[in-house]
């Protein structure tokens, strides 16, 4: 009897991968949350940070070559990989490595991104089947942020055949395919008419070093310099978090039911720097569709669509809405702030009857009681005209007065990006202050 003969497709082994994850450039587009930390070291979720998402991914994979490469402001990044990641003592994945220049035996280079947040199986890139020199990552997108990234046609094999980095106007359009070419159906496809990199590259070990030292020794940049050749569609929450706004919506979009993307998996946990805090403590509090971190102390308050990072303190009266508060390094003791109190000085957390909205607030930001953060061009006299005692109606109705897009006020311990208010780290915010 004859029997059709079974082909299997060659599997990637992850012990021949090593991965190499970028740490980007000094963050221009994230300041001032990278004035003084690596754009990875971000806090991202209430408890983990952006550098955990392509670690974790990796290990998810099996692959344990991890290279990081930094540039600026690197040391709370080396800190966290040293504490979370240490394969001598602590999280512990046998014969992995960060940081170090054993490569023996690599086939294949993944180049990852710092700063983005998804979740892969790097396994599951068509790679190997298609015996392709690069594989590059992409993902259908519509004309809202179509200019953002660099775009892709690709013909009937999945081929690449042209390549445009953030086209803008007729060049845009230009890039316009079919992309039920990569199964979506009519209706998405004429949602998403292009296809986007992910900034997710594999490479052929020898095709990498090729390319590197033959063909394009002085390029600095994969996806606008270095053309890629095959492309692999990933169907799945994918979000570069490259600017203020990108990342401010995409922390928030975390406290949505259910959510576009979580970061527990059973089978593909996100892992991060273990801190051993006590479970947060809630005291008459009303919680809305919000994440609440490790190790908080919530009093008397009001959180709604908010992500509240680990040991944060809420007194009384407080209103936090639509806002990523990163919590603190640190704890202050009772002690230390009834002192701080009676000194007239403001203690890490927010203050009594204070009422914040559309906010990025820092690692050990000090933000007094009676303050008003709402981003709106509103002056004292206004504020004084309406009789305003913080309340929770006055402080609606300031929300919908007209808000500042930018504003530069260090001095004062804040920044205004794309209409969000973003307290700095280690800022005093003064009991009575007005944002």
């Amino acid at each position: 009897k004859f029997e059709t003969p079974k082909f299997e497709a060659p599997q990637a082994d992850p012990k021949n991968v090593a991965s190499i994850i970028l740490g980007g450039g000094a963050g221009t587009r994230l300041f001032p949350l990278t004035s003084q930390r690596a754009k990875p070291a971000v806090p991202i979720g209430g408890c983990y940070r952006l550098i955990d998402i392509p670690m974790s991914n990796c290990i998810n994979s099996g692959i344990k070559k991890i290279f990081i490469l930094t540039q600026f402001n690197s040391f709370s990044l080396n800190r966290h990989l040293a504490r979370t990641y240490n394969f001598g003592n602590g999280v512990n994945f046998g014969d992995g490595f960060v940081e170090d220049a054993k490569a023996k035996d690599v086939e294949h280079v993944l180049i990852l991104s710092g700063d983005h947040l998804y979740r892969a199986d790097y396994m599951d890139f068509k790679h190997i089947d298609s015996n392709a020199d690069i594989t590059v990552s992409c993902l259908p997108m519509d004309d809202s942020r179509a200019s953002d990234y660099g775009l892709m046609k690709i013909d009937g094999t999945g081929r690449i055949v042209q390549f445009a980095e953030k086209p803008k106007g007729p060049n845009l359009k230009a890039m316009q395919v079919d992309t039920s070419i990569l199964g979506l159906s009519a209706q998405d496809a004429a949602r998403y008419p292009y296809i986007a990199s992910m900034g997710v590259y594999v490479f052929k070990t020898s095709v990498l070093l090729k390319l590197l030292t033959r063909s394009y020794p002085s390029c600095n940049d994969f996806g606008s310099e270095i053309i890629p050749s095959a492309a692999y569609l990933f169907n799945d929450y994918w979000e570069d978090i490259g600017t203020i706004k990108s990342f401010f919506d995409a922390n928030l979009a975390l406290t949505e039911q259910p959510p576009k993307f979580e970061f527990y998996d059973p089978k593909t946990p996100f892992y991060t720097s273990p801190r051993f805090l006590p479970p947060t403590k809630v005291d008459e509090c009303k919680i809305v569709d919000s994440i609440i971190s490790h190790g908080c102390f919530l009093r008397e308050c009001s959180v709604q669509h908010s992500i509240v990072g680990v040991r944060s303190r809420l007194e009384s009266s407080v209103d936090l809405q639509d806002t990523m508060m990163m919590g603190a390094d640190y704890y202050q003791t009772e002690s230390e702030i009834a002192s701080l109190l009676a000194e007239g000085k403001v203690p890490i957390g927010v203050g009594q009857n204070t009422k914040i909205k559309n906010c990025i607030i820092d690692k050990n930001a000090k933000i007094g009681k009676d303050v008003i953060i709402s981003n709106t061009d509103v002056s004292v006299t206004l504020l004084a005209s309406i009789n305003v005692e913080c309340s929770l109606d006055n402080f609606n109705l300031l929300s919908s007065a007209q808000a500042v897009e930018e504003a530069e006020r260090p001095e004062d311990g804040f920044y205004i990006r794309s209409g969000i208010t973003v307290i700095m780290k280690n800022a005093t915010i003064r009991d009575g202050t007005v944002i």
